[in-house]
């Protein structure tokens, strides 16, 4: 299986009160002509399926059509505001000192292949690693939101450039091929547990993750087959 098409299940009821959902669905339709679209769902979820670039640039315009509503939303409450700076300004230095750092932390988001994410955190643990940036990732499914948070408004920009960079290549290169367990016993996934843990020496650049009913392989396309090929022997 090549990293070519994804899908992923989104959720727009965050929009609910701004927007008409379904007028909201045919804006992402007219921008991302490469994805194929479910039907809405009474709860805000709608099933999304295409080229992984397409569906990241969805994601994304999504997130900034959330994050400017965010901004009207502070812009309205700017009343209630200026009520709460006079408490703020009556506490002491160091909390103020705190708040401040605060207000001047910039944060930056990258979407990646779930298989990717996991490669990269296996395989590139510097990636997700700098001073005065904090790293976290969200999965859902096959798609993993990586949130940068950074205090110097300098690296954190820059390790999402890294992370980017690192991800369209790994795009290019790695494959996943699916060991599905023949049975659901316990002792059969700790059998194809094993077999991996013995094989993973002579593959060192291989990725296995394991899961209730199969283990995915994730690595290069020779790695990979010929991996799942001793497994299945």
């Amino acid at each position: 299986q090549a990293f070519l098409s994804v899908t992923s299940i989104l959720s727009v009821a965050v929009f609910r009160d701004h927007f008409v959902l379904e007028d909201l669905v045919e804006e992402m339709k007219k921008r991302s002509p490469a994805l194929s679209f479910g039907p809405l769902r009474p709860s805000g979820q709608i099933a999304v399926q295409g080229p992984f670039p397409a569906l990241q640039g969805l994601r994304e315009f999504l997130l900034l059509k959330a994050k400017s509503l965010s901004e009207e939303d502070k812009r309205e409450g700017k009343s209630h505001q200026r009520l709460r700076r006079k408490v703020q300004e009556r506490r002491g230095a160091t909390e103020t000192r705190s708040s401040v750092r605060d207000a001047h932390r910039e944060k930056h988001v990258v979407v990646l292949d779930t298989d990717i994410y996991h490669y990269m955190r296996q395989f590139l643990p510097k990636t997700f690693q700098a001073n005065n940036v904090v790293i976290s990732g969200v999965t859902d499914g096959d798609i993993t939101t990586v949130c940068i948070e950074d205090a110097g408004r300098t690296h954190g920009l820059r390790v999402k450039k890294t992370i980017e960079n690192f991800s369209v290549e790994l795009q290019k290169i790695l494959r996943k091929e699916r060991l599905c367990f023949k049975e659901h016993s316990r002792g059969e996934k700790q059998r194809y547990k094993r077999l991996c843990d013995r094989l993973k020496p002579r593959y060192p650049e291989v990725l296995t993750i394991p899961y209730d009913t199969h283990i995915d392989v994730v690595g290069t396309s020779a790695d990979v087959f010929e991996f799942t090929e001793q497994v299945r022997s």
